[in-house]
C-alpha cells in the first residue's frame, strides 16, 4: 500500500503591499473595512503603489539592492519576511534543503532608453545603425541579465542563503497557482520537506499599464471595489506587492518545533480558453475536487477576481451558483479591492491573506455595495482561496486551522 500523503503546514508568511508590510498591517486595514487606490500618478488610471520599505532591513548590501530591479527588491523583501516568520532566517542546514519555487514576470524596460530609441529612429540616416549603437551604448551591461525572470530566485539565494532546489514559473496568474500546488504535490509525495514560494510585481510601470491597456483590461479613475466594476467600466488596478509562503511537511516541522500558521489542504488548477461560459465550467470542475471537505458556517472565501469584466463576471457566476447558494451564502471577500491585482504573485497573496484570517479568528468586514459580500460571524476554521487570469487560468486552495 503507497504511504499516505504527507500534511504540508504553512509555517512562514511574507507580505508587502500598499497596505504596509506583514501581516498584522495588512490584517489592521482589511478590518477597516475602506479600501481605496493610492495618489494618481498615472491618470487616468488607478493604481496601488507599494507602502514605503526600509529594504535595508533585508536587503543589508546596498550593492545587492543597486543591481536589482523594483520587483526584485520587493521579493527578495518579502521572502526574508518569509523566512523569518518561519524561523528559519540564518539557519545554514535548513536553508540549505529549502526548495524554492518562484513565479514572475519579465525584467523592467528602461524607459529613458525606450523613448530615445524611438524618437531618434524616424530622424536617424540609417535607422538599423542607429538602435545597434543605442542598444550597446545605452544600456547598462547587466540590462538584459536583468530582464531573466530567475534573477529573483538567484537574488533570494545570494542575499538570504536558500541554496536547495530553484525552479521560475512564467505565465501570469497562473504561475502564481501552479508554483503553490507543485510545492504542495512535492511535499505530500516526499520529494520535499520544505519550500520557499510566491512571486512580487511592480504594477507602478508605465509600461505595463499601456501594455495591459491595449486589451481593454487597465481600470480607470475613479476608483471602484472589484465587484463594482462592471462590464462598462471593467479592468483591474495594478498593485504592487510581493508575497512569500514558507510551506513545510509536517513531520520536519514538528521535528524542529516550529508550529503551523495554517494547513495547506488542497491546490488545483486548470487553463482554460476565454469562451463564454469556460471559466465558470472550469471553476465548478475545481470546486468538484474539494467541495466535500467543506465545512458550512466556518468557511470563507478570498477571492483573487481582478475586475476584468469578462473573468469577474464568469467568476461571481460561479461563486453564486456553486459555493454560495449550496453553502448557506459563505462570506466572501475580494482581496483586489484591497491591494490591487498583481498577476504572478496574487496567489500567494490571499493565500498569506487567508492565513492571516485564520490565526485572527474571524473575517474582515465586506467592502462593496454590490451585494455580493457579506458579513460573517463566528469563528473561520477553513477559507477557500479562487485565483482566476485576466485572460487564461484558474485555480482554487484550501486554507484550514490546525489544531
Amino acid at each position: 500500500m503507497a504511504d499516505a500523503p504527507r500534511e504540508a503546514w504553512i509555517t512562514g508568511i511574507g507580505i508587502v503591499s500598499c497596505l504596509g508590510e506583514g501581516g498584522d498591517a495588512h490584517w489592521q486595514k482589511l478590518m477597516e473595512g475602506k479600501p481605496t487606490a493610492g495618489p494618481a500618478d498615472y491618470p487616468p488610471f488607478v493604481v496601488h503603489p507599494i507602502a514605503p520599505i526600509n529594504f535595508d532591513s533585508q536587503i543589508p548590501k546596498k550593492g545587492d539592492q543597486r543591481q536589482m530591479e523594483a520587483w526584485q527588491r520587493i521579493g527578495t523583501y518579502a521572502a526574508g519576511l518569509a523566512l523569518d516568520s518561519a524561523g528559519v532566517k540564518g539557519q545554514p542546514d535548513i536553508l540549505s534543503h529549502i526548495d524554492m519555487i518562484v513565479s514572475a514576470g519579465g525584467g523592467e524596460r528602461d524607459l529613458n532608453v525606450d523613448a530615445t530609441i524611438l524618437s531618434g529612429m524616424p530622424h536617424a540616416a540609417n535607422p538599423d545603425a542607429f538602435l545597434n549603437e543605442k542598444l550597446t551604448g545605452d544600456l547598462r551591461p547587466t540590462l538584459f541579465l536583468a530582464q531573466l525572470s530567475n534573477l529573483l530566485a538567484g537574488n533570494i539565494s545570494i542575499v538570504h542563503g536558500v541554496t536547495g532546489s530553484s525552479r521560475t514559473f512564467m505565465g501570469e496568474e497562473s504561475s502564481g497557482v501552479d508554483s503553490v500546488r507543485i510545492a504542495l504535490s512535492r511535499i505530500a509525495a516526499g520529494q520535499s520537506d520544505i519550500a520557499l514560494v510566491g512571486g512580487a510585481h511592480n504594477g507602478e510601470r508605465p509600461d505595463l499599464l499601456l501594455l495591459y491597456e491595449f486589451g481593454g483590461n487597465c481600470l480607470k479613475e475613479p476608483y471602484k471595489t472589484v465587484w463594482e466594476r462592471g462590464a462598462e467600466n471593467g479592468g483591474f488596478a495594478l498593485g504592487s506587492l510581493g508575497a512569500f509562503l514558507v510551506i513545510e511537511a509536517r513531520d520536519h516541522a514538528e521535528a524542529r518545533g516550529a508550529k503551523p500558521l495554517a494547513r495547506l489542504t488542497a491546490v488545483h488548477s486548470d487553463r482554460s480558453n476565454r469562451k463564454p461560459g469556460a471559466a465558470t465550467a472550469a471553476l465548478s470542475r475545481l470546486w468538484d475536487k474539494i467541495k466535500d471537505k467543506i465545512k458550512p458556517g466556518h468557511t470563507a472565501v478570498l477571492s483573487g477576481a481582478s475586475g476584468a469584466a469578462a473573468a469577474t463576471a464568469e467568476e461571481r457566476a460561479f461563486l453564486e451558483a456553486n459555493v454560495l447558494k449550496p453553502n448557506g451564502d459563505l462570506a466572501v471577500r475580494a482581496t483586489g479591492s484591497y491591494v490591487g491585482h498583481a498577476m504572478e504573485p496574487q496567489f500567494a497573496m490571499n493565500i498569506a491573506l487567508a492565513t492571516v484570517a485564520l490565526n485572527q479568528d474571524r473575517f474582515f468586514p465586506p467592502a462593496d455595495a454590490s451585494g455580493l459580500e457579506k458579513p460573517m460571524g463566528g469563528k473561520v476554521d477553513q477559507v477557500v482561496v479562487t485565483g482566476v487570469g485576466h485572460w487564461r487560468g484558474e485555480g482554487l486552495a484550501l486554507v484550514e486551522r490546525v489544531g
